[in-house]
């Protein structure tokens, strides 16, 4: 009974041409340039139809998607299965321009990258604390067909100060882990403190000068007022009437008869 047809297939074409002409003329007539690598066979060159690859891609499993290449030539066709390996877009219009295939076989395990997703509220977040997510995505080993969509990791058990490390993970059948350092997927942190700066007051020194004073100006300076007369002598008392100022001529002609 022969295997199920793959239902991402792509349908591509053998392009003669290279470089930028012809690939430009490609692009015009709606179609990308795009490059199959195989392990032991040269690098074949195809043309494929950007929509089509597009809509290939847009189930959960997105880049790490298996496809299915039917390349029409002049000497027939021939089916590959391939995983999209690398592509370039317009920064601007964001269209597909270049596409890189890597043939795969489904008895060998490929390397891919999964995404980690963290389920469950965690008990430390309840009480305050703060789930940091350290892994985002995490290289697995595993068969073409068998690629996981994704990687749910259970948190809701943590406390504060807890972890969960890569060791810890239970990996989907037929998948495999590939690490040499335990590292750290997620954690609850406690919550920063807030520290409150005090200001001490600023005790006046003795001797301070006062305001409007020029410090260290010596007398008769610039910038110092000048001495009025009476300067030094006692304010009278409230409600006490002022000493008569002395008269100028006050003593002149005394002894005179």
């Amino acid at each position: 009974m022969p295997a199920p047809a793959n239902p991402h297939t792509v349908e591509a074409e053998i392009r003669e041409g290279h470089g930028k002409g012809p690939a430009r003329r490609l692009r015009a007539a709606g179609r990308v340039p795009a490059v199959v690598y195989s392990r032991n066979a040269t690098p074949l060159a195809i043309s494929v139809d950007p929509k089509a690859l597009r809509e290939a891609l847009m189930g959960e499993s997105r880049f790490n998607t298996l496809l299915t290449l039917e390349i029409k030539g002049k000497t027939g066709s021939q089916a590959r299965q391939v995983m999209l390996k690398a592509h370039q877009t317009d920064p601007v219009e964001a269209r597909l321009l270049h596409a890189d295939f890597l043939e795969v076989r489904m008895d060998e395990k490929i390397r891919v990258e999964i995404p980690v997703i963290l389920t469950g509220k965690p008990a430390g977040v309840v009480e305050g604390g703060i789930l940091q997510q350290n892994r985002r995505f995490l290289e697995v080993l595993c068969f073409p067909n068998k690629i996981p969509q994704k990687i749910e990791v259970e948190v809701a058990q943590l406390k504060i100060g807890q972890s969960i490390h890569v060791a810890d993970l239970k990996m989907p059948e037929g998948a495999e882990l590939r690490y040499q350092t335990n590292f750290t997927i997620a954690v609850v942190s406690a919550p920063e403190k807030e520290e409150v700066a005090v200001v001490a007051p600023v005790a006046a020194e003795a001797g301070a000068a006062a305001p409007g004073a020029v410090a260290g100006a010596a007398p008769g300076a610039p910038g110092t007022a000048a001495p009025t007369a009476g300067a030094g002598a006692a304010a009278p008392a409230a409600g006490a009437k002022a000493a008569p100022a002395a008269k100028a001529d006050e003593g002149k002609g005394k002894g005179k008869k």
